[in-house]
């Protein structure tokens, strides 16, 4: 059979690191073994009933039959800003600074082939997504990382990065609260960031997929909440984790008119739009009760308390975190993060995220999910210390 050449473009994307965990998972579990799940994000809770409904019922109505507007229906775009008035006060245009992306994953890469050339640079976290590695591959940008530390909170150092690269930078990944560290950001570093991507010109991209997910009553910030921010950047928010709508991949992008055009421009070539019913389910999910978030985020509360604590008393080195629904453990010493996870997997059938895997900094830790019911992190939890007692 005739074998025709990738595109160069293609060539030069990573290994998708979660599409390589879930075939190393299927592969152990094919063999008989007895295998937990721990290195995930997939939330393990239903969309709350509401919603679901009102996808169902909106199913029916012939209008969304037909072909979508490109840009989204504008009852959804309404529906984003009154979400962002009610949660974050701040006020938005539906028209010129609303985007309806097809998850948030679409949107995360698009932006890299919006903004970059060849040749530019693009300032990631490290450790962070690995995602946003593939859209600034495609375009054949240059990545420069920014270390996220412990001593710093996992936030990064503006000050360690030097002049040639602020001059060259174009764009910034950013992510709180953080996967995979768990860490949020407060007002002070995201004013930094404002003044340094003003003085530069670099269009400030922040994720916020686990906007909704902060504990210890303390509310993640919304970047937009900042004086300045819509002048240097956008933000990244999806359906998923707020409202367990993994599968649907529903999501949009706030902020910046000239961002949110670009995105819609490019958008244009690639898709036309969403179907109406899963738009319409979306407003259904923004502007009804909220009470279903709050229930989420308690359960995943109640979960991290679990699971740390029993990490504390087996005596791992771990720190709540204080968003998001992750973990971030440190290795026992000896091990790498690769090690380590393969060496738990083989000896106690659990499965975690090995920290190399966002990054070069993310080596010395595990990513372990908070996506299991209390009685599987109980008996993950025995697991962990039958192995640190092994």
């Amino acid at each position: 059979m005739k074998q025709f050449p990738q595109s160069k473009a293609l060539q030069r994307l990573p290994d998708q690191f979660f599409a390589t965990l879930v075939n190393k998972l299927n592969a152990f579990e094919t063999k008989g073994h007895d295998v937990l799940n721990l290195g995930q994000g997939n939330p393990d809770q239903p969309t709350p009933g509401h919603i679901v409904k009102s996808l169902q019922e909106a199913a029916e109505k012939p209008v969304y039959h037909k072909y979508p507007p490109f840009h989204g229906f504008d009852f959804l775009k309404k529906s984003v800003a009154e979400y962002y008035k009610n949660e974050y006060d701040v006020d938005l245009d539906p028209n010129t600074e609303v985007a309806i992306m097809p998850g948030s994953k679409t949107g995360l890469v698009e932006l890299s082939q919006c903004l970059l050339d060849p040749g530019d640079v693009a300032l990631v976290p490290d450790p962070g997504y690995p995602d946003y590695w593939s859209g600034i591959e495609m375009v054949g940008a240059t990545m420069k990382s920014m270390p996220l530390l412990a001593e710093n909170q996992f936030l990064p150092d503006y000050d360690q990065i030097d002049e040639d690269t602020w001059n060259k930078a174009k764009m910034m990944f950013l992510n709180y609260p953080n996967n995979p560290t768990g860490a949020v950001a407060d007002a002070s570093f995201f004013e930094k960031t404002i003044a340094e991507a003003d003085k530069h010109d670099v269009c400030v991209v922040h994720d916020f997929a686990y906007g909704a997910i902060g504990f210890d009553g303390e509310k993640p910030l919304s970047f937009m909440q900042m004086e300045g921010a819509k002048e240097v950047g956008v933000e990244v928010y999806t359906m998923s984790k707020t409202y367990n709508m993994a599968g649907w991949r529903m999501a949009f992008v706030v902020g910046n008119p000239s961002v949110i055009n670009a995105l819609e421009l490019i958008q244009d070539h690639y898709f036309c739009s969403i179907f109406g019913a899963l738009q319409e389910a979306s407003s259904t999910a923004l502007l009804s009760s909220q009470k279903c978030v709050k229930d989420l985020r308690d359960t995943y509360e109640t979960r991290r308390d679990l699971l740390v604590g029993g990490l504390e008393a087996a005596g791992y080195n771990v720190q709540p975190c204080k968003g998001s629904f992750f973990v971030w453990l440190k290795v026992p010493e000896g091990y790498t993060s690769q090690k380590f996870a393969d060496d738990l997997l083989e000896s106690t059938g659990l499965f975690v995220a090995p920290g190399i895997g966002f990054g070069d900094h993310g080596e010395g830790y595990v990513r372990i999910g908070l996506n299991n019911s209390n009685e599987t992190l109980e008996d993950a939890v025995e697991r962990f210390k039958q192995f640190a007692n092994s």
